[in-house]
Formats: structure tokens, sequence, C-alpha cells
């Protein structure tokens, strides 16, 4: 199932086999509508066993929505999120979470290669909470695991960020829509990474790493997910046939898909990082996941699509004329693919 030329993101990526037969096993005969069925029942209990501990699963057709239903039931229409300046949530969901929370705030926060640094963030609590009712007030942190510049976050360093954010009072959303990729380089439990950490949402992705359309919100505290089935609703994110979202996210959890599926991707970034550095040229930021960022010149970036390779520009070029660029592998990239992408680059004069 080469995907070939195509490396502008995980989701152009075709469904995986696995995914398109549960869907076809849960087309048989009539079942109740709304998530009163066994599908449904059964994931709930599948990410209870998946993070070791009692969870609170909504299934959802978009990340986006995930997001928005997630951060509307932790934040107060006065409340403020704090994000990434990069973060998925500010840049690529036109206010989603703002809309859904009746007033909510996102406010960006920098860090290098997608990270937060834990400075701005006491730093703009502190500024929020001194100017008092003028102000938006900390509600909630939002960390993006896998970040949108193909990092992660180390245990560690997530609970360096949440531990004084907890201090104050917020909640903590993180974004998984890249989970399962930094569960798999990590090589640990996804509870480690998520609620061992301070985590009280998730939104579980899987759309990414092999669904037709299919993430999960999933909350660590039953007392916060009351609320959200309601936003769910709301949102009109509670599918008459949720069985079909269910069934994608069994399958993918069904002997560890989510994780082998991350795990290709991941290692076909790791076999072009390899391959750059053979021809002299060094990733912007450290892989970690399944993105690869590339400086390159516009006259390089031309000739690569001309040549028919598919990938996003993340950000504007310089005056220089050389601008940096996105690679995405899935769990589709085959060797052969990156290869190909390598002996393109060998020969189209990056920097010129």
């Amino acid at each position: 199932m080469a995907t070939g030329k195509d490396f502008s993101s995980d989701t152009a990526a075709p469904a995986h086999p696995r995914i398109l037969e549960a869907l076809i096993a849960a087309n048989e005969g009539n079942a109740p509508s709304y998530g009163d069925d066994r599908w449904t029942a059964r994931l709930k209990e599948c990410m209870s066993e998946l993070f070791g501990r009692e969870v609170w699963t909504f299934p959802v057709l978009t990340g986006t929505a995930a997001n928005a239903i997630a951060l509307a039931t932790i934040t107060p229409p006065y409340g403020a999120v704090l994000c990434h300046e990069a973060a998925h949530i500010l840049v690529d969901e036109c206010g989603g979470a703002e809309l859904l929370s009746g007033g909510a705030r996102l406010y960006p926060l920098a860090g290098a290669g997608g990270r937060i640094d834990p400075a701005p963030v006491e730093a703009l609590c502190a500024r929020l909470v001194a100017n008092g009712f003028h102000n938006h007030q900390p509600a909630a942190l939002s960390l993006t695991q896998g970040t949108e510049s193909g990092t992660i976050y180390a245990i560690e360093d997530l609970k360096r960020l949440i531990a004084p954010a907890r201090a104050r009072g917020m909640r903590i959303h993180m974004d998984g829509a890249r989970l399962a990729n930094a569960v798999a380089r990590l090589g640990c439990s996804p509870a480690a990474t998520t609620a061992d950490a301070g985590v009280d949402v998730l939104s579980f992705g899987a759309t990414k790493n092999g669904a037709t359309g299919a993430e999960a919100v999933v909350f660590f505290n039953g007392a916060l997910a009351e609320r959200a089935i309601f936003l769910q609703k709301r949102a009109g994110h509670v599918p008459s046939k949720m069985r079909f979202l269910s069934a994608q996210l069994l399958a993918m959890l069904d002997a560890g898909l989510w994780l082998e599926s991350a795990r290709a991707a991941n290692d076909m970034a790791r076999r072009l990082a390899d391959g750059l550095a053979e021809i002299g040229l060094a990733p912007h930021w450290s892989v970690e996941i399944n993105e690869v960022f590339l400086t390159l010149s516009r006259g390089a970036a031309g000739r690569l699509r001309a040549a028919g390779f598919q990938f996003l520009s993340w950000g504007p070029e310089g005056e220089t004329g050389v601008g940096l660029y996105r690679f995405v592998t899935s769990y589709a990239t085959e060797a052969r693919d990156v290869d190909q992408l390598l002996g393109a680059l060998r020969s189209a004069s990056p920097l010129e």
C-alpha cells in the first residue's frame, strides 16, 4: 500500500485494511442509535483497560470536535486556555474551542520545537490573575503530544509543566492527534504520558493513524465528563450511527494496531532523517515521530513538486528565498517511497 510521492500529511493516507474490515463487520444488521450500541459499550471498556483505570470515552468524527468539546468542558466562558503558538487548536481550528466554550480565549506561548517552556506559563498566569476580572482567567493548559513540530515531551518535562498549572487550579488538556506516535517513540504506557502525568482530558487521535475518520474525547475524571455529552450533542458529534466510529476505534486498539501503525510511520520518518544525514542535510527540528521539517530553497521545492512530490510549506519563505517545508510519513509509507524522495533531494540542490 505504498503512498508514492505524497508526503503532505498522514491524513492523506488510505484507511487501514483492518479498519475497513471492522466497518464491514459493524454493518451487519440493525443496532441501537446514538451510542447505545455494543461497539460503543465495548470501546468504553477497552479504553479503561488501555489506561489502566476507569475513563469516560466520547467518540467523535474529527479532531477539531474532540479538542473543542474537551476544552469547552473544562473551561468557563471567562477562562483562558494557554497553548503553544503553533498549536492546532490555535492555528488550524477556526476558534472552535472558543466558540463551543461560549467565550474562552486561547493564549499563545512560545517554545522551541513546538514545546511550551514552563516560565512563560507562570508569567502569563501571573499577569492574567493580577488584572483580575478585566482579563480572562487561567483555566486550562493545552499540550500537544507529539507536537506540531514533530517532537515529543519527555514525561518528566510534562510533569514539570503540569504540576504548577494544577497548583493554580487549572485543568490540563492534551491534543493527542499523534499520541500513538509519541507513545511508540517513548516506549511507555499510554497512561504514563497522559493521566499519570496529570492530564484531565485527552483528545485521542485515530484518523492520522489509519481510521477513515474517528477520534475520541477521553476523560480521566468522571466529574469533569458530566457536561461533555451535552457539548458533544450541541457540537453535532453524537451521530445516530455511532457504532461505525466506535468500531474503528476498537479496531485500532485490537492487538495493538494503533501502536503498530504508529511505529511504522515513525520508522519511515527515521529512515528519511538518516538518509538526509547521509547527503549532508539536517532536519530543522529533531525527528521524534513521523514528521520531518526541512529547509529548502524555493527552486528546490519547486523542482520536487514538478517531479510529483507533495509536501507542505511551513511558514513564509525568507528574503533569501529559503523556506521550511514539512514531510509526513504514515503507516502506509514504504521504504521505496522514502528512498525515491531521498534520490530526488540528492539531485534537487536543496539550497540553490
